[in-house]
Protein backbone atom coordinates (compact mmCIF):
# COMPACT_ATOMS: atom_id res chain seq x y z
CA UNK A 1 0.00 0.00 0.00
CA UNK A 2 1.02 3.39 -1.09
CA UNK A 3 1.70 6.62 1.03
CA UNK A 4 -0.65 8.09 -1.03
CA UNK A 5 -3.25 6.32 -1.16
CA UNK A 6 -3.10 6.71 2.65
CA UNK A 7 -2.85 10.21 2.47
CA UNK A 8 -6.33 10.09 0.29
CA UNK A 9 -8.07 8.47 2.91
CA UNK A 10 -6.72 10.81 5.49
CA UNK A 11 -8.23 13.58 3.51
CA UNK A 12 -11.90 12.30 3.21
CA UNK A 13 -13.97 12.25 -0.04
CA UNK A 14 -13.07 13.86 -3.42
CA UNK A 15 -16.58 14.56 -4.58
CA UNK A 16 -17.04 11.29 -7.06
CA UNK A 17 -16.44 9.18 -3.76
CA UNK A 18 -13.59 6.84 -2.84
CA UNK A 19 -14.39 3.90 -4.34
CA UNK A 20 -11.78 2.99 -6.58
CA UNK A 21 -8.72 2.93 -3.69
CA UNK A 22 -8.05 -0.62 -2.15
CA UNK A 23 -6.91 -1.21 1.45
CA UNK A 24 -5.81 -4.63 1.17
CA UNK A 25 -2.42 -5.31 1.22
CA UNK A 26 -1.34 -6.95 -2.19
CA UNK A 27 -0.27 -10.72 -1.16
CA UNK A 28 1.48 -12.82 -3.86
CA UNK A 29 -0.97 -15.33 -5.35
CA UNK A 30 1.02 -18.23 -3.79
CA UNK A 31 0.41 -16.82 -0.05
CA UNK A 32 -3.01 -15.92 -0.69
CA UNK A 33 -5.17 -18.33 1.41
CA UNK A 34 -8.64 -19.63 -0.32
CA UNK A 35 -10.85 -18.33 2.53
CA UNK A 36 -9.89 -16.37 5.45
CA UNK A 37 -11.48 -16.83 8.96
CA UNK A 38 -12.77 -13.80 10.67
CA UNK A 39 -9.74 -13.75 12.57
CA UNK A 40 -7.37 -13.76 9.80
CA UNK A 41 -8.82 -10.21 8.79
CA UNK A 42 -6.87 -7.86 12.07
CA UNK A 43 -3.57 -7.85 10.49
CA UNK A 44 -5.14 -6.04 7.32
CA UNK A 45 -6.47 -3.57 9.86
CA UNK A 46 -3.20 -3.17 11.19
CA UNK A 47 -1.52 -2.78 8.60
CA UNK A 48 -3.73 0.03 7.65
CA UNK A 49 -2.84 1.87 11.33
CA UNK A 50 0.93 1.22 10.63
CA UNK A 51 0.96 2.95 7.45
CA UNK A 52 -1.30 5.75 8.35
CA UNK A 53 0.96 6.39 11.39
CA UNK A 54 4.03 6.27 9.28
CA UNK A 55 2.51 9.23 6.89
CA UNK A 56 4.62 12.56 7.97
CA UNK A 57 2.54 15.66 8.31
CA UNK A 58 1.35 17.55 11.67
CA UNK A 59 0.14 15.54 14.52
CA UNK A 60 -3.28 15.18 15.39
CA UNK A 61 -3.38 15.12 19.36
CA UNK A 62 -5.28 12.30 20.49
CA UNK A 63 -6.75 12.52 24.20
CA UNK A 64 -5.94 9.76 26.92
CA UNK A 65 -8.29 7.57 28.21
CA UNK A 66 -10.87 9.54 30.32
CA UNK A 67 -9.00 12.81 29.03
CA UNK A 68 -11.85 15.69 27.97
CA UNK A 69 -12.60 15.55 24.65
CA UNK A 70 -11.51 18.83 22.61
CA UNK A 71 -14.40 21.07 21.26
CA UNK A 72 -13.57 22.09 17.66
CA UNK A 73 -16.45 24.42 15.56
CA UNK A 74 -18.20 22.80 12.76
CA UNK A 75 -18.22 23.89 9.42
CA UNK A 76 -21.72 24.97 7.86
CA UNK A 77 -21.04 23.15 4.42
CA UNK A 78 -22.61 20.33 2.49
CA UNK A 79 -21.57 16.59 3.90
CA UNK A 80 -19.60 16.28 0.32
CA UNK A 81 -17.89 19.68 0.89
CA UNK A 82 -17.06 19.57 4.28
CA UNK A 83 -13.25 18.70 5.33
CA UNK A 84 -11.97 15.93 7.59
CA UNK A 85 -8.71 16.99 9.08
CA UNK A 86 -10.67 18.28 12.09
CA UNK A 87 -9.38 17.21 15.63
CA UNK A 88 -9.77 13.24 15.97
CA UNK A 89 -13.22 13.53 18.19
CA UNK A 90 -14.92 16.82 17.52
CA UNK A 91 -17.20 17.34 20.63
CA UNK A 92 -19.89 20.00 18.79
CA UNK A 93 -22.50 22.15 21.05
CA UNK A 94 -23.58 24.42 18.27
CA UNK A 95 -26.65 27.06 18.65
CA UNK A 96 -30.00 26.65 16.80
CA UNK A 97 -29.88 29.07 13.99
CA UNK A 98 -31.19 28.50 10.69
CA UNK A 99 -28.35 27.87 8.13
CA UNK A 100 -28.52 27.95 4.46
CA UNK A 101 -30.60 25.15 2.45
CA UNK A 102 -27.59 22.10 1.74
CA UNK A 103 -25.94 22.30 -1.56
CA UNK A 104 -25.46 19.78 -4.55
CA UNK A 105 -22.21 18.46 -4.57
CA UNK A 106 -20.32 19.99 -7.33
CA UNK A 107 -16.74 21.05 -6.44
CA UNK A 108 -13.96 18.46 -5.16
CA UNK A 109 -12.79 18.99 -1.78
CA UNK A 110 -9.73 20.34 -2.21
CA UNK A 111 -5.91 18.48 -1.25
CA UNK A 112 -5.16 19.00 2.56
CA UNK A 113 -2.29 17.60 4.48
CA UNK A 114 -2.69 14.22 5.60
CA UNK A 115 -2.39 14.40 9.60
CA UNK A 116 0.08 11.87 11.75
CA UNK A 117 -1.73 9.61 13.56
CA UNK A 118 0.19 8.45 16.87
CA UNK A 119 -0.04 5.69 18.58
CA UNK A 120 -2.94 5.05 20.57
CA UNK A 121 -2.61 2.89 24.55
CA UNK A 122 -4.65 -0.58 24.19
CA UNK A 123 -8.09 -0.72 23.81
CA UNK A 124 -9.11 -1.53 27.23
CA UNK A 125 -7.54 1.75 28.50
CA UNK A 126 -8.85 3.15 25.21
CA UNK A 127 -12.24 2.57 26.01
CA UNK A 128 -15.27 4.73 24.98
CA UNK A 129 -14.35 8.01 27.26
CA UNK A 130 -11.71 8.43 24.90
CA UNK A 131 -14.19 8.71 22.34
CA UNK A 132 -16.21 11.09 23.97
CA UNK A 133 -19.08 9.20 25.05
CA UNK A 134 -19.97 10.06 28.76
CA UNK A 135 -19.85 7.10 31.31
CA UNK A 136 -22.77 4.18 31.26
CA UNK A 137 -25.07 5.36 34.33
CA UNK A 138 -25.60 2.89 37.44
CA UNK A 139 -28.76 1.24 36.39
CA UNK A 140 -31.36 0.26 39.81
CA UNK A 141 -31.74 -3.37 39.92
CA UNK A 142 -34.67 -3.07 42.10
CA UNK A 143 -37.86 -1.05 42.51
CA UNK A 144 -40.74 0.30 40.01
CA UNK A 145 -39.52 2.86 37.57
CA UNK A 146 -41.53 5.70 37.85
CA UNK A 147 -42.53 7.22 34.38
CA UNK A 148 -39.97 8.57 32.29
CA UNK A 149 -36.99 6.47 33.95
CA UNK A 150 -34.71 3.82 32.31
CA UNK A 151 -34.92 0.16 32.60
CA UNK A 152 -33.66 -0.71 35.76
CA UNK A 153 -30.68 -2.81 35.02
CA UNK A 154 -30.11 -1.99 31.45
CA UNK A 155 -26.43 -1.23 30.24
CA UNK A 156 -26.96 2.72 28.98
CA UNK A 157 -25.41 6.11 28.75
CA UNK A 158 -27.10 8.64 29.94
CA UNK A 159 -26.98 11.94 27.44
CA UNK A 160 -27.83 15.95 28.16
CA UNK A 161 -30.89 17.39 27.55
CA UNK A 162 -31.37 18.16 23.82
CA UNK A 163 -30.93 22.11 22.78
CA UNK A 164 -34.62 23.12 22.91
CA UNK A 165 -34.12 25.87 20.42
CA UNK A 166 -32.90 23.08 18.05
CA UNK A 167 -35.55 21.07 19.00
CA UNK A 168 -38.38 23.15 18.30
CA UNK A 169 -36.98 25.00 14.98
CA UNK A 170 -36.25 20.68 13.46
CA UNK A 171 -39.97 19.99 14.80
CA UNK A 172 -41.36 23.09 12.71
CA UNK A 173 -39.59 22.23 9.99
CA UNK A 174 -40.26 18.41 9.77
CA UNK A 175 -43.54 19.34 10.03
CA UNK A 176 -44.02 21.75 7.61
CA UNK A 177 -42.36 19.20 5.07
CA UNK A 178 -44.76 16.24 6.01
CA UNK A 179 -47.86 18.25 5.94
CA UNK A 180 -47.24 21.40 2.87
CA UNK A 181 -44.63 18.90 0.71
CA UNK A 182 -45.54 15.89 0.69
CA UNK A 183 -49.10 15.43 2.29
CA UNK A 184 -47.77 12.81 4.25
CA UNK A 185 -50.84 12.58 7.05
CA UNK A 186 -54.58 13.59 7.30
CA UNK A 187 -55.51 15.53 9.63
CA UNK A 188 -56.16 13.00 12.47
CA UNK A 189 -52.92 11.39 12.37
CA UNK A 190 -51.65 15.10 13.57
CA UNK A 191 -51.77 13.71 17.97
CA UNK A 192 -49.45 10.77 16.69
CA UNK A 193 -47.05 12.83 14.41
CA UNK A 194 -46.17 15.20 17.15
CA UNK A 195 -46.31 12.67 19.74
CA UNK A 196 -43.58 10.73 18.02
CA UNK A 197 -41.20 13.58 18.62
CA UNK A 198 -38.70 13.67 15.47
CA UNK A 199 -37.19 16.60 16.31
CA UNK A 200 -36.20 15.51 19.80
CA UNK A 201 -35.29 12.44 19.24
CA UNK A 202 -33.21 13.58 15.63
CA UNK A 203 -31.21 16.53 17.70
CA UNK A 204 -30.04 13.82 20.87
CA UNK A 205 -28.91 11.62 18.14
CA UNK A 206 -27.10 14.03 16.49
CA UNK A 207 -25.35 16.60 18.44
CA UNK A 208 -22.61 16.71 15.69
CA UNK A 209 -24.99 18.27 12.66
CA UNK A 210 -23.79 21.41 11.58
CA UNK A 211 -26.87 22.53 10.83
CA UNK A 212 -30.64 21.94 11.36
CA UNK A 213 -30.39 21.42 7.20
CA UNK A 214 -28.15 18.69 8.08
CA UNK A 215 -30.73 17.18 10.74
CA UNK A 216 -33.23 17.62 8.38
CA UNK A 217 -31.49 14.76 6.59
CA UNK A 218 -31.92 12.19 9.13
CA UNK A 219 -35.21 13.63 10.41
CA UNK A 220 -36.90 13.31 6.85
CA UNK A 221 -36.16 9.68 6.30
CA UNK A 222 -36.50 8.87 9.69
CA UNK A 223 -40.39 9.89 9.27
CA UNK A 224 -40.15 8.21 6.08
CA UNK A 225 -39.12 4.95 7.25
CA UNK A 226 -42.01 4.95 10.14
CA UNK A 227 -44.98 5.53 7.52
CA UNK A 228 -43.76 3.04 5.54
CA UNK A 229 -43.72 0.67 8.41
CA UNK A 230 -46.65 2.11 10.04
CA UNK A 231 -48.80 1.81 6.56
CA UNK A 232 -47.12 -1.02 4.91
CA UNK A 233 -46.86 -3.31 8.06
CA UNK A 234 -48.53 -2.26 11.24
CA UNK A 235 -50.54 -0.04 13.10
CA UNK A 236 -52.44 2.35 10.26
CA UNK A 237 -53.44 -0.25 7.47
CA UNK A 238 -50.29 -2.67 7.88
CA UNK A 239 -50.53 -6.33 6.88
CA UNK A 240 -48.25 -9.17 6.24
CA UNK A 241 -50.58 -10.07 2.89
CA UNK A 242 -49.25 -8.40 -0.14
CA UNK A 243 -45.95 -7.19 1.76
CA UNK A 244 -43.70 -7.50 -0.55
CA UNK A 245 -45.06 -6.24 -3.77
CA UNK A 246 -45.49 -2.90 -1.83
CA UNK A 247 -41.99 -2.46 -0.51
CA UNK A 248 -40.55 -3.58 -3.59
CA UNK A 249 -42.72 -0.39 -4.95
CA UNK A 250 -41.41 1.99 -2.86
CA UNK A 251 -38.03 0.99 -2.58
CA UNK A 252 -37.44 2.21 -6.21
CA UNK A 253 -38.77 5.48 -4.73
CA UNK A 254 -34.65 5.00 -3.04
CA UNK A 255 -32.82 2.70 -5.76
CA UNK A 256 -34.71 4.34 -8.92
CA UNK A 257 -35.90 2.16 -11.79
CA UNK A 258 -34.25 2.37 -15.32
CA UNK A 259 -36.31 1.17 -17.80
CA UNK A 260 -37.40 2.17 -21.46
CA UNK A 261 -38.52 5.75 -22.16
CA UNK A 262 -42.48 3.58 -23.06
CA UNK A 263 -42.42 2.74 -19.11
CA UNK A 264 -40.39 5.23 -17.25
CA UNK A 265 -43.50 7.82 -17.03
CA UNK A 266 -46.09 5.32 -15.33
CA UNK A 267 -43.26 4.38 -12.73
CA UNK A 268 -42.82 8.06 -12.26
CA UNK A 269 -45.99 8.44 -11.70
CA UNK A 270 -46.80 5.50 -9.06
CA UNK A 271 -44.17 7.33 -6.69
CA UNK A 272 -46.82 9.70 -5.94
CA UNK A 273 -49.62 7.60 -5.43
CA UNK A 274 -49.52 7.11 -1.45
CA UNK A 275 -47.64 8.66 1.84
CA UNK A 276 -44.89 5.94 2.12
CA UNK A 277 -43.54 6.35 -1.65
CA UNK A 278 -44.16 10.05 -1.88
CA UNK A 279 -42.07 10.51 1.74
CA UNK A 280 -39.38 8.14 0.28
CA UNK A 281 -38.97 9.70 -2.86
CA UNK A 282 -38.52 13.51 -1.13
CA UNK A 283 -36.36 12.27 2.14
CA UNK A 284 -34.05 10.12 -0.75
CA UNK A 285 -34.16 13.68 -3.26
CA UNK A 286 -32.74 15.41 -0.31
CA UNK A 287 -30.27 13.10 0.89
CA UNK A 288 -28.84 12.37 -2.72
CA UNK A 289 -28.21 16.17 -3.09
CA UNK A 290 -26.49 16.04 0.03
CA UNK A 291 -24.33 13.01 0.31
CA UNK A 292 -21.64 11.44 -2.02
CA UNK A 293 -22.48 9.05 -4.33
CA UNK A 294 -20.74 6.58 -1.75
CA UNK A 295 -22.82 7.65 0.79
CA UNK A 296 -26.12 7.13 -0.69
CA UNK A 297 -25.28 3.85 -1.99
CA UNK A 298 -24.58 2.58 1.80
CA UNK A 299 -28.03 3.91 2.54
CA UNK A 300 -29.64 1.87 -0.02
CA UNK A 301 -27.74 -1.13 0.61
CA UNK A 302 -29.19 -0.73 4.72
CA UNK A 303 -32.90 -0.23 3.68
CA UNK A 304 -32.65 -3.01 1.33
CA UNK A 305 -31.66 -5.14 4.77
CA UNK A 306 -34.65 -3.30 6.32
CA UNK A 307 -36.92 -4.55 3.87
CA UNK A 308 -36.00 -7.68 4.12
CA UNK A 309 -36.30 -7.82 7.37
CA UNK A 310 -39.72 -6.78 6.99
CA UNK A 311 -40.61 -9.43 4.96
CA UNK A 312 -39.00 -12.26 7.00
CA UNK A 313 -41.49 -11.13 9.93
CA UNK A 314 -44.49 -10.86 7.89
CA UNK A 315 -43.93 -14.23 6.25
CA UNK A 316 -43.98 -15.45 10.16
CA UNK A 317 -47.10 -13.56 10.85
CA UNK A 318 -49.13 -15.28 7.52
CA UNK A 319 -48.08 -18.73 9.21
CA UNK A 320 -48.18 -18.19 12.75
CA UNK A 321 -44.53 -19.19 13.20
CA UNK A 322 -42.97 -18.35 16.26
CA UNK A 323 -38.82 -18.77 15.72
CA UNK A 324 -36.36 -20.00 17.79
CA UNK A 325 -34.64 -17.34 19.42
CA UNK A 326 -31.86 -17.14 17.75
CA UNK A 327 -34.02 -16.94 14.36
CA UNK A 328 -35.56 -13.87 15.69
CA UNK A 329 -32.03 -12.39 16.45
CA UNK A 330 -31.34 -13.10 12.98
CA UNK A 331 -34.00 -11.07 11.42
CA UNK A 332 -33.53 -8.28 13.93
CA UNK A 333 -30.32 -7.84 12.56
CA UNK A 334 -32.31 -6.90 9.32
CA UNK A 335 -35.26 -5.18 10.39
CA UNK A 336 -33.44 -2.74 12.81
CA UNK A 337 -32.54 0.83 12.92
CA UNK A 338 -29.10 0.53 10.96
CA UNK A 339 -29.55 3.18 8.29
CA UNK A 340 -29.85 5.56 10.96
CA UNK A 341 -26.66 5.29 12.61
CA UNK A 342 -25.01 4.59 9.76
CA UNK A 343 -25.84 7.76 8.35
CA UNK A 344 -24.18 9.93 11.17
CA UNK A 345 -21.18 10.70 8.61
CA UNK A 346 -23.95 12.46 6.32
CA UNK A 347 -25.38 14.29 9.27
CA UNK A 348 -22.23 15.62 10.33
CA UNK A 349 -20.98 17.57 7.38
CA UNK A 350 -18.19 14.25 6.83
CA UNK A 351 -17.57 11.01 4.82
CA UNK A 352 -15.97 7.71 6.12
CA UNK A 353 -14.48 6.60 3.35
CA UNK A 354 -15.88 3.42 1.49
CA UNK A 355 -12.90 1.01 2.13
CA UNK A 356 -13.19 1.85 6.35
CA UNK A 357 -17.09 1.58 5.88
CA UNK A 358 -16.31 -1.42 4.33
CA UNK A 359 -13.69 -3.34 6.85
CA UNK A 360 -15.05 -6.30 8.20
CA UNK A 361 -14.35 -5.05 12.00
CA UNK A 362 -16.38 -1.80 11.03
CA UNK A 363 -19.34 -4.32 9.96
CA UNK A 364 -19.49 -6.03 12.65
CA UNK A 365 -19.27 -2.87 14.42
CA UNK A 366 -22.34 -1.76 12.95
CA UNK A 367 -24.47 -4.75 13.12
CA UNK A 368 -23.55 -5.12 16.94
CA UNK A 369 -25.08 -1.65 17.40
CA UNK A 370 -28.14 -1.92 15.36
CA UNK A 371 -29.01 -5.58 16.90
CA UNK A 372 -28.11 -3.64 20.34
CA UNK A 373 -30.48 -0.54 19.28
CA UNK A 374 -33.33 -2.74 18.19
CA UNK A 375 -33.39 -4.78 21.48
CA UNK A 376 -34.14 -1.34 23.24
CA UNK A 377 -37.28 -0.77 21.26
CA UNK A 378 -38.37 -4.40 21.95
CA UNK A 379 -37.94 -3.65 25.45
CA UNK A 380 -39.68 0.00 25.56
CA UNK A 381 -42.66 -1.09 23.47
CA UNK A 382 -43.45 -4.39 24.78
CA UNK A 383 -46.38 -3.33 26.83
CA UNK A 384 -47.73 -1.36 23.74
CA UNK A 385 -47.35 -3.88 21.73
CA UNK A 386 -48.95 -6.36 24.00
CA UNK A 387 -52.34 -4.27 23.85
CA UNK A 388 -52.25 -5.31 19.60
CA UNK A 389 -54.69 -8.21 18.39
CA UNK A 390 -52.77 -11.91 18.58
CA UNK A 391 -49.71 -12.64 19.54
CA UNK A 392 -46.94 -9.69 18.76
CA UNK A 393 -42.96 -11.15 18.22
CA UNK A 394 -40.49 -9.51 20.04
CA UNK A 395 -37.67 -10.52 22.26
CA UNK A 396 -39.23 -10.83 25.57
CA UNK A 397 -42.22 -12.91 24.06
CA UNK A 398 -39.88 -15.00 21.97
CA UNK A 399 -37.57 -16.09 24.75
CA UNK A 400 -40.87 -16.70 26.75
CA UNK A 401 -42.59 -18.59 24.13
CA UNK A 402 -39.43 -20.89 23.03
CA UNK A 403 -37.66 -21.36 26.29
CA UNK A 404 -40.89 -22.09 28.81
CA UNK A 405 -40.03 -19.25 30.92
CA UNK A 406 -42.68 -16.35 32.47
CA UNK A 407 -43.14 -13.41 30.57
CA UNK A 408 -41.43 -11.24 33.06
CA UNK A 409 -37.99 -13.97 33.01
CA UNK A 410 -38.55 -13.57 29.31
CA UNK A 411 -38.01 -9.50 30.07
CA UNK A 412 -35.21 -9.53 32.30
CA UNK A 413 -33.27 -11.79 30.08
CA UNK A 414 -33.70 -10.17 26.93
CA UNK A 415 -32.31 -7.41 29.44
CA UNK A 416 -28.97 -9.55 29.57
CA UNK A 417 -29.26 -9.96 26.13
CA UNK A 418 -29.38 -6.33 25.24
CA UNK A 419 -26.32 -5.44 27.72
CA UNK A 420 -24.20 -8.03 26.58
CA UNK A 421 -24.31 -7.07 22.75
CA UNK A 422 -23.87 -3.01 24.30
CA UNK A 423 -20.84 -4.37 25.70
CA UNK A 424 -19.40 -6.22 22.79
CA UNK A 425 -20.50 -3.13 20.66
CA UNK A 426 -18.41 -0.65 22.93
CA UNK A 427 -15.26 -3.16 23.45
CA UNK A 428 -15.17 -4.03 19.32
CA UNK A 429 -15.63 -0.24 18.90
CA UNK A 430 -12.42 0.94 21.03
CA UNK A 431 -10.41 -1.88 19.46
CA UNK A 432 -10.98 -1.33 15.86
CA UNK A 433 -10.38 2.79 16.96
CA UNK A 434 -7.00 1.55 18.32
CA UNK A 435 -6.20 -0.65 15.46
CA UNK A 436 -7.01 2.17 12.93
CA UNK A 437 -6.64 5.36 13.94
CA UNK A 438 -7.85 7.49 11.29
CA UNK A 439 -9.11 10.41 12.23
CA UNK A 440 -12.72 10.61 9.96
CA UNK A 441 -12.90 6.24 11.31
CA UNK A 442 -12.73 7.31 14.71
CA UNK A 443 -15.44 9.87 14.47
CA UNK A 444 -17.81 8.01 12.84
CA UNK A 445 -17.22 5.47 15.67
CA UNK A 446 -18.32 8.30 18.14
CA UNK A 447 -21.16 9.44 16.14
CA UNK A 448 -22.40 5.21 16.14
CA UNK A 449 -22.32 5.52 20.05
CA UNK A 450 -23.72 9.01 20.38
CA UNK A 451 -26.60 7.50 18.53
CA UNK A 452 -27.26 4.77 20.56
CA UNK A 453 -27.52 6.76 23.73
CA UNK A 454 -29.83 9.53 21.77
CA UNK A 455 -32.36 6.50 20.77
CA UNK A 456 -32.33 5.23 24.27
CA UNK A 457 -32.88 8.32 25.46
CA UNK A 458 -35.91 9.12 23.12
CA UNK A 459 -37.56 5.63 23.93
CA UNK A 460 -36.89 6.29 27.66
CA UNK A 461 -38.74 9.47 27.89
CA UNK A 462 -41.20 9.51 25.33
CA UNK A 463 -44.19 8.52 27.74
CA UNK A 464 -46.53 9.69 24.51
CA UNK A 465 -45.61 6.42 23.35
CA UNK A 466 -44.02 3.72 26.15
CA UNK A 467 -44.76 3.14 29.44
CA UNK A 468 -42.24 0.04 31.27
CA UNK A 469 -44.30 -3.45 32.44
CA UNK A 470 -44.94 -3.50 35.88
CA UNK A 471 -41.71 -6.18 36.34
CA UNK A 472 -39.89 -4.90 39.30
Amino acid sequence: MSSPAIERILRGPTGLGTAGLQLRPQAPAAEAPAAEAPAAEAPAVEALAAEATAVEAPAVAVPAAGAPVPEVPAPEVSAAEAPVSEAVVPDVQLPSVPAPTVPAPSVPVPSLPSPTVPALPGAAAFGMAALGVAPAAAAPDGGKPRTGDPIPGLYHHPIAEPDPARVEALSLKIKAWAIDEIELYPPEWEKDFDGFSTGRYMVACHPDAPSIDHLMLAARLMVAENAVDDCYCEDLGGSPVGLGSRLLLAHTALDPLHTTPEYHPAWEASLSEDAPRRSYRSAMDYFVRASTPSQADRFRHDMARLHMGYLAEAAWAETDHVPEVWEYLAMRQFNNFRPCPTITDTVGGYELPAELHALPAMQRVIALAGNATTIVNDLYSYTKELSSPGLHLNLPVVISECEGVSRKEGYLKAVGVHNELMHAFEAESAALAVACPVPTLVRFLRGVAVWLDGNHYWHQTNTHRYTLPDFW
